[in-house]
């Protein structure tokens, strides 16, 4: 394929982060551009959080077209925005940024994300229910959208930690603005997990535990909590099989990671800048084999 010019026209989109280096955001971006002739580029700034501010305001100078944000930046950038969409607003917390005109409408494409990934690796959990470990950003992203899509109840279980109080926020806006019922519980009730799991369709580890460098460690505390027709995924993809998922796999459960959701939420936003569709089997093919 012929190498595409930077020029005097080219539109900026970019990832706003603490640390950004390992994301692999710009390849599939640019790929994408690449693939339906646009532009645009996409690049990576390692922007420290008291330079957050500075950094949107320079990109509203430079008449960037739209940025995604992640760690640490998400729950600054919903605080910021001008406008913001139904999940972000249930979510409290922003990943992608149309900017027009100077104003800024935040989305989060997250849940969106991980629930096109549910659906990619061929299953159906609409209408049954979720439990969910974990209490950050990702568990809030997967909460708000799976409640938005018909996921009529969700258990989430977690440690009761500094990210509890947030989570529980979360939970009640989930739980007052749509119809899914959102219960929490300490992990260390490790009786109701195993109700929990039993009673539904999807387990889904929404924290970082397994991550490597520490792949021996799981929130489920054995393979009895798990049964054959349960699906288990993992939102961690380094390492591909977890902990949990190698677990669930000797049990017999339909297993997934959290590859593709990195790959979906970005082809959300990209729709969004654009309004074309990513071409997501070619990024697959080549950054996610």
């Amino acid at each position: 394929m012929e190498k595409r010019q930077i020029t005097g026209h080219t539109g900026l989109t970019c990832l706003l982060g603490s640390p950004v280096s390992h994301s692999v955001s710009p390849a599939m971006h640019n790929e994408s551009f690449r693939f339906h002739g646009l532009d645009y580029v996409y690049l990576a700034f390692d922007v420290a959080p008291e330079q957050f501010e500075k950094a949107v305001d320079g990109l509203i100078a430079v008449n960037a077209r739209g940025f995604n944000c992640t760690m640490p930046h998400k729950r600054r950038m919903h605080e910021r925005a001008d406008v913001l969409s139904e999940e972000a607003c249930l979510i409290g917390a922003v990943n992608t940024v149309v900017q027009e005109n100077g104003m800024l409408t935040g989305y989060n494409t997250d849940g969106k994300g991980y629930m096109t990934a549910v659906r990619d690796a061929g299953y159906d959990i609409i209408g049954g229910k979720m439990t969910l470990l974990g209490a950050g950003g990702a568990a809030a992203s997967i909460i708000a959208q799976a409640a938005v899509d018909g996921v009529p109840k969700i258990d989430l279980i977690a440690r009761k930690g500094n990210s509890w109080d947030a989570i529980q926020e979360v939970a009640d806006r989930v739980n007052q603005r749509t119809a899914c019922r959102v219960c929490m519980y300490e992990l260390e009730d490790v009786k109701q997990m195993k109700e929990s799991i039993r009673e539904s369709r999807i387990l889904v580890n929404a924290s970082s535990v397994g991550m490597s460098p520490h792949e021996d460690v799981c929130l489920v505390p054995d393979e009895s909590y798990l049964y054959p027709e349960l699906i288990v995924s993992d939102v961690i993809y380094n390492p591909r099989k977890t902990r949990l998922l190698q677990m669930a796999e000797r049990v017999g459960c339909n297993t997934f990671n959290g590859m593709y959701m990195l790959l979906y939420q970005g082809a959300c936003a990209f729709e969004l800048w654009t309004g074309k569709q990513m071409p997501t089997e070619l990024v697959k093919e080549k950054y996610f084999r």
